[in-house]
């Protein structure tokens, strides 16, 4: 799945630190997600959403192999 957070955490001016805090995760998750190597759970995936003002589907984007 791929997604556009570091993209939209640019537009946003956030660090992986500060989404991280944002949502109550580790900066490694955010890192992980980032690099297409963790698939967040749907609660997670809505609260990226929420923090961006954007759909999950704006951010989360399946891939063929999906």
């Amino acid at each position: 799945m791929k997604n556009s957070i570091k993209i939209q955490r640019a537009i946003k001016n956030l660090t992986q630190k500060d989404l991280a805090k944002k949502i109550g995760v580790s900066r490694q998750t955010i890192n992980a997600i980032e690099k297409q190597r963790y698939t967040p759970s749907t609660i997670l995936a809505l609260k990226i959403s929420k923090v961006f003002g954007l759909s999950v589907n704006e951010i989360f984007e399946l891939e063929n192999e999906d």
